[in-house]
């Protein structure tokens, strides 16, 4: 089991999310990487195989945060994403793992000659 969030708080400028936990775990999580490693279906496919590059979310911003039962977030943003259900774990993990998975997506990116 995850930690429990014990505060969600959307930035002023809407360029990031500030989560903290009960074990005291605390992260600022940006917009594009939670964009660009939305949960959906839509992003993530069905097999690994399926996962889709999202490129030039550089400015997307996050426009509401919705809680979902007892368990997650729907975020949606400001292109119209809003289909990603952000659980606890995946929020802790976005904010413990963002340098690795913003660096894993950078090079993604490079690979494939697009651009944020």
């Amino acid at each position: 089991m995850a930690a429990w969030p014990t505060e969600i708080r959307l930035a002023a400028d809407k360029r990031s999310l500030a989560v903290s936990f009960e074990d005291g775990a605390s992260f600022s999580i940006p917009a594009e990487l939670l964009r660009v490693n939305s949960p959906s279906a839509e992003v993530q496919g069905h097999a690994p195989s399926q996962r889709v590059t999202v490129a030039g979310k550089k400015d997307v911003r996050i426009t509401a945060v919705e809680p979902v039962g007892s368990y997650a977030v729907k975020l949606v943003f400001d292109d119209g994403h809003d289909s990603g259900l952000y659980t606890w774990k995946i929020l802790y993990e976005a904010g413990r793992d963002q340098e690795a998975q913003f660096a894993a997506y950078l090079a993604e990116l490079e690979k494939k000659g697009l651009k944020r």
